[in-house]
């Protein structure tokens, strides 16, 4: 997103139990109050579904009308809330100079996994996009799977972040797989 002087952007969060239409009546009322959903990224987690919208609408608005609007539909949805304007710093989208790449982690459930992973990525300068978590599997026999989307630094190959993390699959007794996503240009 470009920043444009007349056009204002807020963060939205709405978290509650997962149940049939939260996106739709959410999306509705967006669209009545004349916003644009920018970026969006919902989700279940257990029995909980999230979402987190960048929305803009030109000015002059608020985002207490916009809060105020959202309210009684999520209530209704038995949804929580949140609402945050975005300055111009925080709505300009950063390209990244290095290779992205999706890192799959798959292994028997155990604590640290995420922290491990993650640790390892944030010392090397590997910035990550996107997270996601399942435990799949069956009661007996779960299995963790972790997939991040991340942004190399800079001269960082994938080949070689695969082979630093090699210490850790096997500490953590997990398999860890990288590769590039290609970016589609439309």
């Amino acid at each position: 997103m470009t920043p444009q002087p007349d056009i204002l952007h807020y963060a939205v969060s709405v978290v509650g139990k997962d149940r049939t239409g939260i996106v739709s009546g959410i999306a509705e009322a967006l669209f009545r109050l004349g916003c644009n959903i920018a970026d969006s990224s919902c989700t279940m987690l257990a029995g909980e579904f999230a979402v987190i919208l960048i929305v803009s609408h030109a000015k002059p608005f608020s985002k207490s009308r916009l809060h105020d609007e959202l309210k009684p539909v999520c209530d209704g949805l038995g949804m929580s809330l949140a609402v945050r304007t975005l300055h111009a710093d925080e709505i300009a989208r950063l390209e990244t100079p290095g290779e992205i790449c999706l890192i799959s982690v798959y292994g028997a459930d155990q604590p640290g996994i995420v922290y491990r992973v993650t640790h390892e990525l944030a010392e090397r300068g590997v910035n990550i996009t996107d997270l996601n978590t399942k435990l799949i599997g069956t009661p007996d026999a779960p299995v963790y799977v972790m997939m991040l989307e991340v942004a190399l630094s800079e001269g960082q190959t994938p080949e070689e972040l695969e082979v630093l993390l090699g210490d850790l699959k096997k500490e953590l007794n997990v398999e860890i797989g990288v590769r590039v996503i290609t970016p589609v240009a439309l």
